[in-house]
């Protein structure tokens, strides 16, 4: 398993135990499954911020609440592991 695959796994296990989705397991996440809404996980906006914060702590992310870029980051566990990957060799 590379490291981005290995991300994309830990990011999957985070928003399993930061959100309590006690019947979902890693491989039940698609990483290119949309997370909000109808489709994919169908997380919310109370979801987003306790993510966000979890994404903070973890990954040391700098997220503006503002920025205009963040329902892309959101969009996916794969767009979120492209986040901390870019963020972290950044920092």
């Amino acid at each position: 398993m590379d490291d981005l695959q290995t991300l994309k796994l830990d990011i999957k296990r985070l928003i399993i135990d930061v959100l309590d989705l006690e019947d979902t397991k890693p491989e039940d996440i698609d990483d290119d499954a949309p997370l909000f809404g109808d489709e994919g996980l169908g997380l919310d906006s109370i979801d987003a911020l306790e993510l966000g914060v979890a994404l903070r702590k973890k990954y040391h992310l700098q997220l503006e609440a503002n920025d205009e870029d963040n329902r892309e980051h959101f969009h996916s566990v794969g767009n979120l592991a492209k986040l901390v990957r870019t963020r972290a060799l950044a920092a």
